[in-house]
């Protein structure tokens, strides 16, 4: 599978743990544990050294190999509880400050973690000192999320069952469901794991798109399941999914950076021909829509066709309604993707 950006900078992280335990490791040893080529090692290398908590001399990492062991030289200086203390700028310490308050209004939030939010928050007050005043006047309120945020932390702190509306954006439905939280988890957005009873199966849900929520007083009593391991990613294609092609212009790459993928090969217009795999193929269809003029899926011919009626069905839309300035300017990328989706 092709590597994107994302992946590579997850890998670099995980690498600096990982030479920082282990002085003089082994290149090939460490190769292998990452599952990646030696050549691709020693280039996150010459990488590496760029990198630090700043760009004042003796904050960037040291690290350098003659070509069989990997050596970190200032591992101490810019470790965690060493070398120099944390200094933050103003608008640093104003936007944790912000962020610190707004936590700690948060409904259901549980009154040791409230408590020890405050006492964290008046220590950043005191250090960040005139700096602490900007904050004072500035608020954060969260929206309905928090809410959902505050009752699936208390379900799982509670051991009890949830009943949930929620949307679906593949299907475009709200569905009504009861589920036994497992976990909470942010990648990107957050969400909750749980062991769903109407699909009978452990399922993963965005919080932002739960449009209702309810504690029952059911106890929650989901099967025993492994954990994810969620460092790849939350989106990870298992090798039997249906493959589909799609290709992009120059203004569609960015597919390659966001989708995991097996491949990505250059098209001569500058855009990419990329193959990827899915669990289901028809989630997809509003990718095709988004890329517009920029993309077209490839394969499968019926995900294809899909696509291309999606597309002609939004713009039938838009003939039927009245034309409004802005609808007359915004059909140009639907028929674009009407014109190319297949």
């Amino acid at each position: 599978m092709a590597t994107t950006a994302i992946d590579r900078t997850r890998r670099m992280l995980s690498l600096v743990t990982y030479l920082r335990e282990r002085p003089g490791a082994r290149v090939d040893e460490v190769a292998r544990a990452f599952g990646i080529t030696e050549d691709e090692l020693i280039s996150d290398l010459n990488v590496l050294p760029m990198c630090g908590t700043s760009f004042r001399g003796g904050d960037l990492l040291d690290i350098d190999t003659d070509g069989e062991h990997i050596w970190w030289h200032n591992a101490e200086a810019v470790g965690s509880g060493t070398g120099q203390p944390l200094r933050l700028a103003a608008d640093e310490a104003t936007a944790l400050l912000v962020a610190a308050r707004a936590v700690a209004t948060l409904p259901g939030l549980r009154d040791g973690d409230r408590d020890a939010l405050l006492r964290a928050t008046s220590k950043l007050e005191a250090a960040a000192g005139e700096a602490a005043g900007a904050s004072s006047r500035l608020s954060v309120t969260f929206e309905s999320e928090g809410g959902v945020f505050a009752d699936v932390d208390r379900a799982i702190t509670e051991r009890r069952r949830l009943r949930i509306r929620y949307y679906s954006p593949g299907r475009d439905e709200l569905t009504d469901r009861e589920i036994d939280p497992i976990r909470l988890f942010a990648v990107g957005h957050t969400y909750v794991e749980a062991w769903c009873h109407r699909s009978e199966a452990r399922r993963t849900f965005r919080l932002d798109r739960v449009a209702r929520i309810e504690l029952l007083d059911t106890p929650a009593d989901p099967p025993p399941v492994e954990p994810r391991d969620l460092s790849e990613g939350l989106v990870q294609p298992a090798p039997t999914d249906p493959e589909v092609v799609i290709e992009v212009g120059p203004g569609g790459r960015w597919v390659a950076e966001y989708y995991p993928h097996d491949s990505a090969e250059e098209l001569p217009d500058g855009g990419l021909r990329v193959t990827l795999r899915t669990p289901d193929p028809a989630t997809l269809r509003r990718l095709a829509l988004r890329l517009g003029g920029d993309g077209r899926i490839v394969a499968p011919a019926a995900l294809a066709e899909s696509a291309r009626d999606a597309a002609r069905a939004a713009l039938d839309l838009y003939g039927a309604a009245e034309e409004p300035a802005a609808a007359r300017e915004s059909p140009g990328v639907l028929q674009a993707a009407a014109g190319e989706a297949g």
